[in-house]
């Protein structure tokens, strides 16, 4: 968890409200009290985080069988969520999150039928994000030679890993688009 700027507190209220003003007009939550999900924090993942696009902290402690809103620390959201580029994503990340606040601990069934409720476009991003950001902290692109397919990477592949597409081996090559 990274403290976030000025900019990305009035980013991350912002999308509190749109997705607590969202959520009391959709039909399902109607019976369920949103108020204690306001007083949750928002804060903001490390930049260099590629897998995670958001995360719900309990705190300790708390019973893992009966996670209640009162026992979340905070929930945080990547940084690059916070640009209006991703702005329909970043909502429903957040969605997301407090999903898990209300106390819906896995992604089983149940989740991802609440998850479906989310109205709006942006549910899907997911991929297209984690691949930008694998992108710009990448070090090495692993190459297929056969289908032109890239993988970027962190490490060197050393030719252990084959192609997904093709099964052919994969040569590294330096990712000259690294970002910092």
């Amino acid at each position: 968890m990274a403290k976030p700027s000025v900019q990305q507190n009035q980013r991350l209220a912002q999308l509190k409200q749109d997705v607590l003003v969202q959520m009391e007009s959709m039909g399902h939550w109607s019976q369920e009290n949103l108020s204690p999900l306001q007083n949750i924090p928002l804060a903001v993942l490390r930049k260099n985080a590629t897998q995670r696009h958001g995360v719900t902290r309990f705190r300790r402690g708390a019973r893992t069988t009966e996670l209640k809103t009162k026992d979340v620390e905070t929930i945080d959201l990547h940084p690059n969520l916070l640009s209006m580029e991703w702005n329909d994503y970043a909502r429903f990340v957040l969605y997301h999150e407090y999903l898990h606040a209300l106390g819906n601990r896995f992604h089983d069934t149940a989740f991802h039928q609440l998850e479906q409720l989310w109205p709006f476009p942006g549910a899907d991003r997911g991929r297209e994000f984690t691949q930008l950001m694998r992108q710009k902290s990448a070090t090495w692109l692993w190459v297929c030679t056969t289908c032109d397919k890239k993988y970027p990477r962190k490490r060197k592949a050393n030719r252990r890993f084959r192609c997904r597409t093709c099964s052919t081996i994969l040569t590294d090559v330096p990712n000259m688009q690294e970002v910092n």
